[in-house]
């Protein structure tokens, strides 16, 4: 799970994704096991669910260069792109509206345009957080 942002600029519209990331590591009670990866360019906590192991990651880049540490974890652990969710921002959409759509365009979101580059694929599903226009 990714979410995507701008690191270091949090309290953005544009962070949201790395905010929701946040909360969930909360929800989780991993908040405290966040860890700087260098071999992604990322935050990176781990949790089980149900038994499901979760990578949930922070990238620590600019938006438009997410998807080189999204990239970066998949092949680490050794996931596809139908593995991988990720959480970003939506400008279309109205503030707090939430949408998850499977696979698809960028629809001109920079980071998932950034994510679809690096894989070379466009099959994640994305958990798409409204912000609004200004």
């Amino acid at each position: 799970v990714a979410g995507l942002g701008n690191y270091g600029l949090w309290g953005t519209r544009h962070s949201v994704g790395m905010e929701v990331l946040d909360r969930l590591a909360r929800q989780l009670a991993v908040a405290e096991s966040w860890r700087a990866d260098k071999r992604c360019c990322a935050d990176v906590a781990l949790a089980t669910v149900y038994g499901l192991e979760l990578v949930l990651l922070k990238p620590r880049r600019f938006m438009n260069l997410n998807g080189l540490s999204v990239a970066s974890a998949a092949e680490i652990y050794s996931l596809g792109p139908e593995d991988i969710y990720l959480v970003h921002d939506d400008l279309d959409k109205a503030l707090g509206k939430v949408a998850i759509k499977l696979g698809g365009s960028a629809r001109g979101h920079n980071g998932v345009q950034s994510c679809i580059s690096a894989l070379h694929s466009n099959e994640m599903t994305r958990l798409r957080i409204g912000i609004g226009r200004p």
